[in-house]
């Protein structure tokens, strides 16, 4: 909508960095245009007449092998080149098991900090249990995971009965007392 001025991504990254996520699915359309602002270095914004000075360092992400999709005709070579300056290449979560700990205790207090409520422990012989698993969604599948672990949790510790209780595979009991801000809201809404 170019109706009114409205400062787009590359203009709001001016001398910083833009983040370009699963780069690998960038329809063919788009990826003539970022192809364009990476080599000439500017950009005309919806609505403009004149060009804009694009400053900006590029940082782009992607689950899918782009040589491979370059191969297939499916991303472009002179586009892939020009992004790939330093490759980064973080194993699935599967290969690097000994992170999973780490991660665990990092979104239970994430969890927590978002939910409002003391944060929590985890008993090991649940943290060996998650660090057995493999997560093919990686990184989000534990974070939501673990999630739903403080969802179920009584606030106190995470635990191999929460993690079957999570898994359904125990009956619910009662639910926590933070739980009551659910019935809340919706009574909020309904009334």
């Amino acid at each position: 909508d170019a109706r009114k001025d409205k400062a787009g991504r590359f203009e709001l990254a001016a001398g910083g960095t833009i983040f370009l996520d699963e780069i690998g699915d960038m329809p063919a359309k788009l990826q003539v245009k970022l192809l364009r602002v990476l080599q000439e270095k500017t950009f005309e914004p919806l609505g403009a007449v004149e060009s804009v000075k694009a400053n900006v360092r590029i940082v782009a992400a992607t689950n899918k092998n782009l040589a491979d999709l370059v191969d297939q005709g499916q991303f472009r070579q002179d586009l892939y080149y020009r992004l790939n300056v330093l490759s980064v290449n973080v194993p699935p979560l599967r290969e690097r098991k000994e992170d999973i700990p780490l991660l665990v205790r990092k979104f239970i207090l994430k969890t927590c900090q978002e939910m409002d409520i003391a944060p929590m422990d985890i008993d090991p012989m649940a943290l060996g249990f998650l660090s057995r698993q493999s997560w093919p969604g990686n990184v989000r599948e534990l974070l939501n995971y673990v999630r739903r672990l403080a969802v179920f949790s009584n606030g106190k510790t995470i635990d191999l009965n929460l993690i079957n209780l999570a898994e359904g595979k125990l009956d619910r009991p009662s639910m926590p007392e933070h739980h009551t801000l659910y019935k809340d809201a919706k009574k909020e809404v309904l009334d």
